[in-house]
């Protein structure tokens, strides 16, 4: 029995070209496919292309490999991917072992700049955990045993 060939789904991935590490989507518009890459978002986008002189309405794969390197030499002035998400570990390792306010709440995962946490919070604290069906649960458990524990010491 014969298999159907699987298509290629990498296809687009091998097309995609990379900038600063990234692979960005080839069919997207230069300021939308440059916000892919950590640290460069809509704001610096605008001025990253001022400086490489190149149109913010310009598809991707238009460009040239000229201007793609050109591209490539203004994003490596700016701190970006590797450099960014280790600068910002770094500073918040040094709240924490400073103990700082923020530095501890990071610890704690819990948000740091004053929002409420009795409610909400959820992006920070993780998924809901119900606290009261557990309860019941413990409860449950601790009667069973209790009552195993009456059952053995009246057949004694």
């Amino acid at each position: 029995m014969l298999f159907a060939q699987t298509p290629n789904t990498n296809k687009d991935k091998d097309n995609m070209p990379r900038i600063s590490g990234v692979d960005v989507p080839e069919k997207k518009r230069l300021d939308i496919g440059l916000t892919y890459i950590f640290g460069i978002g809509r704001n610096n986008v605008v001025r990253v292309l001022e400086k490489a002189g190149l149109a913010r309405e310009r598809k991707i794969n238009t460009l040239s490999p000229e201007e793609t390197l050109k591209l490539q030499k203004v994003l490596d002035e700016i701190k970006v991917e590797g450099d960014l998400r280790k600068e910002v570990a770094q500073n918040i390792s040094r709240l924490k072992s400073i103990g700082a306010y923020r530095g501890i709440r990071h610890a704690k995962g819990l948000p740091g700049r004053g929002q409420r946490t009795r409610t909400n919070a959820r992006t920070k604290r993780g998924k809901r955990v119900t606290i009261g069906a557990l309860k019941k649960e413990v409860l449950a458990k601790t009667e069973a045993s209790k009552v195993e524990k009456a059952k053995k010491e009246a057949k004694k």
